[in-house]
């Protein structure tokens, strides 16, 4: 399945298999780890000699936080993410963020054609501060996901207590991935026969 960066900052808040929600971001050892996971999604940046402090920890926060608030108006009128419903950044202060921060780092397309095949471009930039870099790139990520053809596709998986965004990969899925679909299966049928009992007992 392809891997989307905006998707999985995004993900950093997730399920924690217990019944309450983690996130991957809650310290700067954390988000360094995370941060280093993405290097071959992170063009131009040297993600795995970043370490992350509490600076760059908030900053990442707040850029996810706008991302989630755009996902959520996304998938509307659906329902966004139980994770953070109800306390969603507004979306126009959303875009301003996100544009803010993508624009924090100048980068100016490069075109490279080998001999023997197709030409590609590139997004170059002078070196600048890392930090910035990073956060430049995860908001163009985050930029590109929102204007491609893939935001028509995202979804707010509705199995219990999942919190997660996932893209559909075919039209009839309902759930981020199988687990979730079993879990939401099992207490369709709960409630089915917790139904059925009440009837029963209406009955007699």
């Amino acid at each position: 399945m392809e891997r989307w960066l905006a998707l999985e900052l995004v993900s950093t808040i997730r399920h924690d298999g217990d019944g309450g929600v983690a996130d991957d971001l809650a310290t700067t050892h954390g988000t360094t780890r995370w941060v280093r996971a993405q290097a071959d999604h992170l063009t131009g940046v040297a993600a795995g000699g970043i370490t992350v402090d509490e600076d760059l920890r908030t900053e990442i926060i707040a850029l996810r936080r706008a991302v989630r608030a755009l996902f959520a108006r996304a998938v509307s009128p659906a329902p966004p993410s139980p994770a953070d419903a109800r306390r969603l950044m507004p979306a126009d202060q959303a875009l301003a963020h996100l544009n803010a921060v993508a624009a924090r780092e100048e980068v100016v397309p490069q075109l490279t054609w080998p001999g023997q095949g197709a030409p590609e471009v590139r997004l170059v930039s002078p070196e600048g501060d890392p930090g910035n870099r990073l956060m430049a790139a995860l908001a163009r990520a985050a930029i590109e996901f929102l204007s491609g053809p893939q935001r028509e596709q995202l979804r707010a998986c509705t199995a219990p207590r999942c919190v997660r965004y996932f893209v559909k990969s075919h039209g009839r899925q309902e759930w981020c991935k199988p687990s979730c679909g079993n879990r939401a299966r099992a207490a369709r049928h709960y409630r089915r026969r917790r139904l059925a009992g009440h009837d029963d007992l209406g009955a007699s």
